[in-house]
């Protein structure tokens, strides 16, 4: 097996919230207050291979997007290993670092708040690419040019401003901007989620499109699994800052083993299923300030057992590529 694009190796980060002067008064004089630490994501491996598409699916606040600006280089981990084709990322110095953070791009969740509202499209696309000399003064227009057309734009808009565009135009911009430096990574984080759900669709297709065009890799991160399903090759379902189950996306959405999965299929709206009353997860998913004990999703698992709150499980084998993070894979063996 070649190297891959991207490894985590029992990758965690933390947040962390100092008290201020009134807080440690308030500590002094006996009051039950502390530090505030947010576990957002905790001991991750992961790896992503050359040509991959890697769902990573999980409700809002489980981690998913912290753990993208990670693997991005965004922001550092607290704990583990991120390996940038078999190297530790934050050991690259020099020419590697830069190669390495121009190779891994990401797309944001809001294309209205990701693009600077004072500069032309042309600036935006071209800026990067001109800096790292991936094209010259004279042929800049031209490149630019080329990097609109690619991401289904016109290039007589590169001389308007983002806030003349619709969400789906602002979307491809920031699409055409992380293609114009040459990445063979993208890490999408929501890339979808703000769009009209027919705009979702064109730019779903430009993805695909690009990916055989640019033989590109991806990270897409969504929270809506009939885009993931859409998309991806494999998927990785995220709970509370854990990997609770990872699997080709055929097994998933066929043979989903985690509970909390299992949860998440049985609610996706289905035509064949028009009068199926559906039911959300019972409860909320518990604050990352003060996460539970054993296995984070017990308190809302109906099979929940004694071991469950009090011992973490492991992220095991369950049968070939198909991994999941349950203590009633046990009793079953």
């Amino acid at each position: 097996m070649s190297t891959p694009i991207i490894e985590l190796k029992g990758v965690s980060k933390r947040f962390s919230k100092k008290l201020d002067l009134a807080g440690k008064l308030a500590q002094k004089l006996g009051a039950p207050v502390k530090d505030e630490t947010v576990h957002a994501v905790d001991q991750v491996d992961l790896t992503v291979r050359k040509g991959e598409v890697v769902g990573l699916v999980g409700e809002s606040g489980c981690g998913k997007s912290t753990l993208g600006r990670m693997v991005a280089g965004i922001m550092p981990a607290s704990d583990g290993d991120i390996l940038w084709h078999g190297k530790r990322l934050d050991s690259l110095q020099g020419a590697e670092a830069r190669q390495a953070k121009l190779q891994t791009q990401m797309i944001f969740q809001d294309p209205y708040a990701s693009l600077n509202p004072r500069m032309k499209v042309a600036d935006i696309v071209g800026e990067a690419p001109l800096v790292h000399g991936l094209t010259k003064r004279g042929e800049w227009d031209s490149y630019v040019d080329n990097q609109l057309r690619r991401a289904g734009l016109d290039p007589s808009f590169k001389r308007r401003y983002p806030h003349q565009f619709s969400g789906g135009q602002r979307q491809r911009i920031g699409i055409a901007r992380a293609l114009a430096v040459q990445p063979e990574f993208i890490v999408c984080d929501e890339a979808v989620a703000a769009l009209d759900v027919s705009i979702q669709a064109q730019i779903l297709n430009l993805f695909m499109d690009l990916r055989r065009e640019l033989d590109l890799t991806y990270l897409f991160i969504s929270h809506d699994l009939g885009v993931v399903e859409h998309l991806s090759d494999r998927v990785v379902i995220m709970y509370l800052g854990r990997v609770v189950e990872e699997a080709s996306a055929e097994e998933v959405f066929v043979r989903a083993n985690h509970p909390y999965t299992q949860a998440l299929l049985a609610e996706v709206p289905r035509i064949e299923a028009r009068k199926k009353s559906f039911a959300g997860i019972k409860g909320e998913i518990p604050s990352p300030l003060n996460p539970p004990s054993g296995c984070h999703f017990h308190p809302r698992c109906p099979h929940a057992f004694d071991r469950c709150k009090v011992e973490k499980p492991a992220l095991k084998e369950i049968a070939p590529g198909h991994k999941s993070r349950c203590h009633l894979n046990d009793r079953v063996a």
